[in-house]
């Protein structure tokens, strides 16, 4: 086995350089004779790499000055229930669009929270003939009834890609866990962004929160303190202890990003990546795929074998030779290859020649 490519959904892999920096430093960070994740998080050192990495991120997704960037706890299910003790009040009222598994699990967390009055859910996704698609609603003409609209730009579980921007009166809320930093987008458009860590920005626990200075005045529900945005920022995202490790990591990936050409270039070989890989699932007939070209994730790959008997032999000869965790998820089952920014075009190449070889041999 000469190389491993891991497919996984999340956590996913890390750009290779920055495992093998993280690795010669993981004993002794900056010549110090201890690690990151050893210092304390109020010292010269550690306050001088977080304000590199927030600079770093600023610049990579082009933040304005009227948005505040927050490290925090809690990964992206953290955030389903900050947003609602955040924004919502006692009287406030939100508006979910569900097209996935993600997005549905944050309107529940929601409706828990604030109350199934309180909580406007709507299915945008379209099945024709098994064939999913997203019809996004129209709100023109709509007033200023909801404190925010929520939905999630990417679906891991359901291979759903959501690329258009979201016109309406209120401030949109978007969990980017999954494809943040991975095309260019206009954060000016949102109110607040959040993502969970583990896919395209560093290891699990972290969370980075985008969020527009206005929306922190609107009134909130009780909550712990450390899910508090206000004391966040007021904290500088360290009101109690953060995830040191993590946030180094983080910080290390956004320099790879930066060294590579930022988000830009990023989008550029994403975009070849995907196109790459759905060309072999639709060319072969052995593959298929459920979701409407215009709604295909670039990150999350979804396919099915024409033959759903030979699933597990694809997956142990896949792994035999270095392509690992290409299962998919349990709810919708066959496979699924992840390829956000870390996997490089090799290992998609590496991928479209053992499904093109596994399909010479089984199909008929």
């Amino acid at each position: 086995m000469s190389a491993v490519y891991n497919f996984c959904a999340g956590p996913a892999m890390l750009p290779k350089a920055v495992m093998a920096k993280a690795s010669q430093e993981f004993v002794d960070w900056q010549g110090m004779g201890v690690s990151v994740m050893e210092i304390s998080h109020r010292s010269k050192e550690f306050m001088a790499l977080s304000s590199e990495a927030e600079a770093s991120l600023r610049k990579l997704m082009d933040v304005p000055d009227n948005y505040r960037v927050l490290f925090m706890h809690g990964g992206g299910r953290g955030q389903f229930s900050a947003v609602v003790n955040n924004f919502m009040g006692n009287n406030g009222r939100a508006k979910y669009l569900v097209s996935g598994q993600w997005s549905k699990a944050a309107a529940e967390e929601a409706v828990k929270l604030a109350g199934a009055d309180a909580i406007d859910v709507v299915d945008v996704v379209s099945d024709d003939n098994g064939v999913k698609s997203v019809v996004l609603p129209s709100f023109e003409g709509q007033g200023d009834e909801y404190r925010y609209l929520h939905y999630c730009p990417n679906e891991t579980v359901d291979g759903i890609e959501i690329f258009e921007d979201i016109d309406c009166p209120w401030p949109v809320v978007a969990d980017m866990s999954s494809n943040i930093l991975s095309r260019k987008i206009d954060v000016s458009r949102y109110g607040l962004i959040y993502a969970g860590a583990q896919k395209n920005i560093g290891p699990s626990g972290l969370a980075i929160v985008i969020v527009r200075d206005d929306l922190l005045n609107l009134p909130t529900l009780s909550q712990s303190s450390i899910m508090d945005y206000r004391l966040a920022r007021d904290n500088d995202s360290m009101y109690n202890t953060p995830p040191t490790y993590a946030w180094y990591l983080a910080g290390e990936v956004f320099k790879w990003l930066e060294q590579t050409g930022g988000v830009d270039a990023m989008e550029q070989v994403n975009t070849a990546k995907a196109a790459r890989l759905y060309q072999c699932i639709d060319s072969l007939g052995f593959y298929g795929n459920k979701v409407a070209a215009a709604n295909r994730s670039r990150m999350n790959v979804t396919f099915q074998l024409a033959d759903e008997s030979l699933n597990e032999a694809f997956l142990k000869e896949a792994e035999a030779i270095g392509l690992v965790a290409l299962k998919g998820h349990r709810i919708v089952g066959g496979m699924r290859a992840s390829i956000y920014n870390a996997m490089p075009m090799e290992g998609v190449e590496a991928l479209v020649s053992f499904m093109e070889d596994f399909a010479s041999r089984h199909g008929n």
